[in-house]
């Protein structure tokens, strides 16, 4: 799982309910890092123990529709579209199959495909988050850990459209792309610890794992959550206790495994907030394909900010 190999593959061909996108551009993720590594127990589980179930991987994708299987009625070729393949990947590829029902949704116009790509990054993760688990809205005090990433730029900009104040902790060289997505106050990571902060928010929201709800508890009001997206023992065991004992709460969602049909109506909920610019990408790194590898070394440091895309 470490090799990486840019190389020629048949062009595939849809099945009756299936659409053809020729695809324009992806983003590289940590989970996408995780899965192709499989360092450790639980990606391998889901992607492969001995070998990678699919050699070709990435969700995000943007383009146009190339053909249609005989059984397609919401799509035609040539309709501009982009979305998510969160079940058979494929997006880092030229061409990928998409279901009519799967992720997908036409592409919004004032937005590039690489742009696109970057939309709809870390959103489809931070969205069901911060709505559903945190039913976030005005007055609340949302932090969030690891803000300069894909997630957390997303979650930045859901939490202002919900109306919530926004503390966004980041590195030092990261603080003025915080700030200018939102964020009502920024704590510097390398200057100050944000869990010293007693009684001082309702959600704190870890979008890089790098904390956990033991070190947060002090820092949450007293009916506070804190939410992570990284999975462990630990967190699905302290959201099961939290859930019946205590007033802090303490949870994680996989939102990768949310029904499609749902997963599709936050695409084009996302994509109705990028079309009224109430929501801007953010573009860290913008690669060709010949340099998919040092995306995927850079991603895999820890240290992206915001979307990594690739161009195909």
């Amino acid at each position: 799982m470490e090799t990486i190999r840019v190389e020629d593959v048949a062009r595939p061909t849809p099945a009756e309910n299936q659409i053809l996108v020729r695809n324009h551009a992806t983003v590289v993720t940590t989970a996408m890092c995780e899965a192709r590594a499989g360092a450790s127990l639980t990606p391998r589980l889901y992607f492969g123990l001995a070998k990678p179930k699919w050699p070709i991987l990435g969700t995000n994708f943007s383009g146009e529709v190339a053909a249609v299987g005989s059984a397609v009625t919401r799509f035609a070729v040539g309709d501009r579209v982009a979305g998510a393949n969160v079940t058979d990947f494929g997006a880092t590829a030229q061409y990928l199959l998409v279901s009519e029902d799967g992720v997908v949704a036409a592409k919004p116009d004032n937005l590039t495909d690489e742009e696109v790509v970057a939309v709809f990054d870390g959103s489809l993760t931070a969205l069901p988050f911060l709505r559903d688990a945190a039913s976030a809205r005005g007055g609340q005090s949302i932090l969030i850990n690891g803000a300069a990433g894909g997630i957390g730029t997303a979650a930045i900009q859901i939490a202002k459209h919900y109306g919530a104040t926004v503390t966004a902790v980041c590195s030092t060289e990261n603080v003025a792309l915080v700030t200018s997505l939102g964020a009502d106050h920024v704590i510097d990571r390398t200057a100050a610890d944000f869990t010293s902060n007693s009684d001082s928010y309702d959600v704190i929201f870890d979008t890089v794992g790098k904390s956990s709800f033991t070190r947060c508890r002090a820092a949450l009001k007293a009916d506070g959550l804190y939410m992570t997206t990284v999975p462990s023992l630990a967190i699905l065991i302290l959201k099961a206790c939290t859930s019946r004992f205590g007033r802090k709460k303490a949870t994680i969602l996989f939102t990768g495994l949310a029904k499609p049909a749902e997963m599709a109506k936050d695409l084009r909920f996302i994509a109705g907030l990028a079309a009224a610019g109430e929501f801007v990408p953010t573009i860290g790194t913008a690669s060709p394909m010949g340099e998919a590898a040092d995306v995927y070394t850079l991603v895999g440091s820890g240290r992206k900010v915001g979307s990594a895309v690739v161009s195909l």
